[in-house]
């Protein structure tokens, strides 16, 4: 029996690329009971109904046919995507998550003599992106409110990627000022990375913006507001050019990223509009009550538009690893990122009614 030990790997089988890379670290997925949960930023309610009574059928009608593979461009998912988001089956992409299309992405469209401008704040898997690719990522420090001045966005480059709303501050840029970038940077590819946009009181979506311009593509996810998390389903909204490029490259690399039932499940969640609607307004008015709790004990909180709020604990309550140290031990875990500029600050994901009292009561504690 071989005596592995992850710590110390023998790497000399390696390629040179794998050896340098520093890989993303997803939240923490505790296995112990009774935990509230707040890391991840998962949705705090189930699917549709629907969606388990569609996979359900489709397994006993059709469970033969699981020995097929799936459609490779999910044709049916894209039909009802089209209908849902009013655009052209054409123009859109899905694949094994929002992560795998952003990946498909930077090799796609960012992989050039040109540096690619990224917030300094923002989704941690990018770094990990450009370092697989080799893609220069140049990191654009947000304003002092964390918000995003495109202003500092003026220089050549191969393309531009932020989330909107942004993760982790969970605030969002107004569709005017994404306009401004793409008419700003015509030769480069604007990625806007919308895995919460669902969440936001407009629901300003700059997939509107697709026909208009042909240097955006936007990305989505069906792991977030639609409560998916578990069949991994992503998707990007682009020209049809653009989203020709990620289908050859997909097709380079797996062309069959969504399973039967992934695909099953995505049509029904789809179809289930009025959950759907109602879920998001939920999520909205919990986030706004734990912000009225919080600030109510000496929080700061950034305006977030997100399924989480990234919250400053008041000075009272000790250094904020200790405050994220303290709840755990009281079985609450939310996320805190010990970087630059953002160590002050836990990143709260919106539960449950239940869930967000738990969490003001144990703050309470302290």
């Amino acid at each position: 029996m071989s005596n592995f030990d992850a710590t110390k790997p023998d790497i000399r089988l390696w390629a040179d690329l794998v050896k340098t890379l520093v890989p993303y670290v997803p939240g923490e997925q505790p296995k112990h009971n009774n935990l509230c949960k707040l890391n991840t930023n998962e949705n705090p309610f189930p699917p549709s109904p629907k969606v388990a009574e569609a996979i359900q059928a489709e397994i006993a009608n059709q469970a033969d046919n699981l020995r097929f593979y799936p459609a490779p461009e999910s044709d049916k998912l894209r039909e009802v995507m089209a209908q849902t988001y009013s655009v052209n089956p054409n123009q859109i992409f899905v694949g094994n998550g929002s992560d795998e299309v952003l990946a498909h992405i930077f090799a796609c469209f960012f992989v050039k003599n040109l540096p690619v401008l990224t917030p300094d704040i923002g989704y941690s898997f990018y770094p990990v992106y450009a370092d697989t690719f080799g893609v220069d990522l140049q990191m654009i420090d947000l304003s002092k409110d964390f918000s995003i001045n495109i202003d500092d966005y003026h220089q050549d480059c191969a393309g531009i990627i932020f989330a909107n709303p942004n993760a982790p501050t969970g605030i969002l840029l107004e569709l005017d000022k994404i306009e401004s970038l793409l008419k700003n940077h015509r030769n480069a590819v604007v990625v806007v990375d919308e895995a919460y946009i669902d969440f936001a009181e407009n629901k300003s979506s700059a997939v509107s913006l697709i026909e208009k311009y042909d240097n955006l593509v936007v990305t989505q996810t069906f792991s977030k507001s639609r409560s998916l998390a578990g069949l991994r389903v992503g998707m990007a909204f682009a020209n049809p050019s653009l989203i020709e490029a990620l289908n050859r490259y997909k097709n380079s690399f797996n062309s069959y990223p969504l399973d039967k039932l992934a695909q099953v499940g995505a049509v029904a969640s789809l179809q289930d509009v009025d959950y759907f609607n109602d879920c998001c307004q939920k999520v909205i008015a919990l986030r706004q009550n734990l912000v009225n709790d919080l600030q109510n004990l000496g929080f700061e909180i950034l305006p977030s538009q997100a399924n989480f709020i990234f919250a400053k604990p008041p000075v009272a309550m000790g250094e904020t690893k200790q405050v994220f140290e303290k709840l755990r031990e009281q079985g609450v875990i939310v996320r805190h990122f010990n970087k630059p500029k953002i160590s002050d600050y836990l990143r709260i994901t919106i539960g449950t009614q239940k869930q967000n009292q738990r969490l003001v009561e144990c703050l309470r504690s302290l």
